[in-house]
């Protein structure tokens, strides 16, 4: 588990993950660049979903979060990879005008999902 040096985190903490095999590695003092992936994903976590619903218990919590990452693996689109998603198929349906399109909501129906009607 990758860390800051907050206060929170004490050396009984590191003990009892240590209990279950979980190595807690620092990152150095004053640098919040050090796990800039880790951030940016919380930053588009909170914008995207988070900030927009009440969380009113942790199943909801935890069914609210599964659905986000498969909507981040499987359809968002990223711009460092030309507007796909890391797990996309490549089929790509163009489409056309004057054509039906389905609407899918996912995350509570917080965010849409597009794609052409069969």
């Amino acid at each position: 588990m990758i860390r800051n040096r907050a206060g929170q985190f004490t050396r009984s903490f590191d003990t009892v993950l240590a209990g279950s095999d979980i190595t807690a590695i620092r990152i150095p003092p004053r640098s919040p660049q050090a796990n800039a992936f880790a951030e940016r994903w919380v930053r588009t976590l909170r914008r995207e979903l988070l900030d927009r619903t009440i969380i009113w218990n942790e199943r909801q919590l935890r069914r609210l979060l599964c659905e986000y990452v498969e909507h981040y693996n499987t359809s968002r689109p990223h711009r460092g990879i030309n507007q796909r998603a890391p797990n996309d198929t490549g089929n790509i349906t163009p489409i056309r005008p004057n054509h039906w399109i389905d609407r899918h909501t996912t995350c509570a129906g917080l965010i849409n999902q597009y794609q052409p009607a069969a």
